[in-house]
């Protein structure tokens, strides 16, 4: 494990006061699986309980963790709004400031050699296998808080409120908490490069990727004073034995837990994803002489092509037959969990006056089933090309990128709802029902952690369910009660 950087200077900010606000979306989604009965869908609100009896604890779960995240969203590159990438300057000074709250929690820290940071507390039993938390430091760009950065302050909150209940030292297994250094992948167009090294899934070849201003991965990390070769990644890879599993919390990013009610849910998976790049040949023309009924558009066919794709994954079932094309539980994974996304559109050459010889477009398809995904690409391909042929056209469908679902540990996922449970409990809610399961549409580290050992997701309820964005927003006693959740998991280990 390589050496600290040196110290810079920590960056501090004074504490913003945010209120919470009413907000809901007028529209539900629906939940894939509920554990047991029905929930108590009512505003969530806690009494002024405090937990177990310690004040300080509470402090340090609620207080200090909101304050932090406030303080560390004021750590940014960008002039007048949030943006942190991959080895940015305030990528270095977040460094500093998270390193020194692990130092706070008693942590053993390091940074490696692409730039993750580690904080780490040894357990009584050495050879146990150890449970990594993590999440992300980097953000996209106009960012909000909360993405990322809540899992990271959560993880530091809980071992720190250990610490302070004189209980650190009585874990079984070693906790070792990890700061990714990129997750969303903004600057060098590659996500979880932090991860992915730990996992053993970064391939060599990603060292001369090149950014915008044309320095590589590579001249990116000598430059940070880093090694900066493939084999010095190379050896950033755990060993499968020694990692018993992997946790993360993180911000839903989307509107169930609040359309519940609720501030926790706990992760079953994170979908799949297929990403397609749509070409469509016609004929360019002149916008003003050639008749309606010669023309050969390829715009008009894109049009009926992306309402195609809307249909599609809107309504899978009416276009798809139950058979080996069609998983059995398919329809079940529709409900709300199948998204389909057109997101980028080109044509050439792009003349108000002239109808286009070209257009582009992209598919985005996301499901947690990949063989409902699989489906849909083959019956979109299919129709893709009847649609053309209807319209005279040539179309040619490319798939640039995969990545299969990711299903979250049952084993895990059980800790976690119970700790959800009891911190519904502490924290005075009078009845706790059930936990919701989620599913994930969004990617998280856990997809490439998932590759090295068992993974287990909380997610937290956010504010309309906005994320990507500086209105992205977490109330305070849900920072509360994801904190206090974690520190009742780790709790088992005492």
């Amino acid at each position: 494990m390589a050496a600290p950087l040196p110290r810079r200077t920590s960056v501090h900010s004074s504490q913003r006061k945010i209120l919470p606000s009413a907000f809901t979306l007028p529209w539900l989604v629906v939940v894939l699986s509920l554990v047991g009965g029905a929930f108590l869908a009512l505003p969530f609100q806690v009494q002024s309980n405090e937990v177990d009896g310690e004040e300080l604890i509470t402090e340090i779960l609620r207080e200090e963790s909101v304050h932090r995240l406030q303080q560390l969203g004021e750590v940014t590159d960008g002039d007048g709004y949030l943006e942190r990438t991959f080895l940015s300057p305030a990528s270095f000074r977040a460094l500093d400031l998270v390193r020194d709250w692990m130092q706070d929690a008693g942590l053993t820290t390091w940074i490696d050699q692409i730039g993750n940071l580690h904080g780490r507390t040894e357990g009584n039993n050495i050879t146990a296998p150890t449970l990594i938390i993590g999440s992300h430091l980097d953000t996209v760009i106009d960012a909000g808080k909360y993405d990322g950065s809540l899992g990271i302050i959560c993880a530091i909150s809980a071992l720190k409120a250990l610490k302070a209940s004189g209980r650190l030292s009585e874990l079984r297994r070693q906790i070792e908490i990890i700061a990714f250094c990129d997750e969303e992948g903004v600057r060098f167009q590659s996500t979880f490069l932090g991860s992915a090294a730990i996992s053993g899934s970064l391939p060599p070849a990603i060292m001369q990727v090149s950014d915008k201003s044309g320095r590589t991965v590579q001249d990116a990390l000598k430059e940070a004073n880093f090694e900066g070769s493939a084999e010095s990644l190379l050896q950033l890879k755990y060993d499968p034995q020694s990692v018993g599993g992997y946790i993360e919390v993180h911000i839903e990013q989307g509107p169930v837990l609040e359309s519940l009610g609720l501030p926790l849910g706990v992760v079953q998976g994170i979908a799949g994803q297929t990403r397609l790049r749509v070409t469509v040949k016609g004929v360019q023309g002149h916008a003003g002489t050639v008749p309606m009924f010669m023309r050969q558009d390829p715009m008009a066919a894109a049009a009926e092509l992306i309402l195609l794709v809307e249909d599609l994954c809107k309504h899978p079932q009416s276009y798809i037959a139950r058979g080996r094309q069609y998983h059995p539980s398919a329809n079940e994974a529709t409900t709300g969990m199948l998204v389909c996304t057109v997101g980028q559109i080109s044509s050439w050459p792009s003349a108000s006056n002239v109808i286009p010889g070209q257009v582009t477009f992209s598919v985005d398809i996301r499901a947690v089933d990949d063989t409902e995904r699989e489906a849909i690409f083959l019956e979109l391909g299919k129709r893709l090309q009847k649609t053309c042929e209807r319209r005279h056209v040539s179309c040619s469908l490319e798939r640039k990128h995969d990545a299969e679902a990711v299903h979250c540990d049952p084993e895990l996922n059980s800790k976690l709802k119970y700790a959800v449970q009891s911190a519904m409990k502490s924290m005075g809610v009078v009845q706790v029902n059930d936990v919701p399961l989620l599913v994930s549409g969004a990617g998280h580290d856990a997809i490439a952690m998932s590759r090295l050992t068992k993974v287990g997701m909380l997610f937290v309820r956010c504010r309309g369910g906005i994320s990507h964005s500086p209105v992205e927003y977490v109330m305070e006693d849900d920072v509360w009660a994801a904190s206090l959740a974690l520190l009742k998991f780790l709790q088992d280990m005492v």
